[in-house]
């Protein structure tokens, strides 16, 4: 499905993310996307690591961005990570 010009935006993840890290991962992508009305936010993660956290930490950011009427996409995610999402469930939740 085409994305409109301007209602789309990206950010990147850089890893390893740890679990102290989330807080603060949380409130910048709130921000982020409350300076926004996009309605696609991409997030770059090829640099983060296929771990439990990760994908913990990628859940709760979808759950933000539906909260501002967004929905998150992955770009660069690893095979590794897109079995785990998989395996946990959540790879319908957070599509390419």
């Amino acid at each position: 499905m085409p994305i409109p010009e301007g209602s789309a935006i990206t950010f990147v993840i850089n890893g390893p993310i740890a679990r102290a890290d989330l807080p603060g991962l949380y409130q910048r992508v709130c921000g982020l996307l409350a300076g926004s009305e996009a309605a696609v936010a991409f997030c770059e993660v090829q640099r983060v690591n296929a771990d439990a956290v990760t994908v913990d930490a990628l859940a709760r950011l979808q759950l933000v961005a539906r909260r501002h009427g967004c929905q998150v996409r992955l770009r660069g995610a690893s095979d590794e990570l897109r079995e785990l999402m998989g395996f946990m469930g959540l790879d319908a939740v957070l599509p390419d």
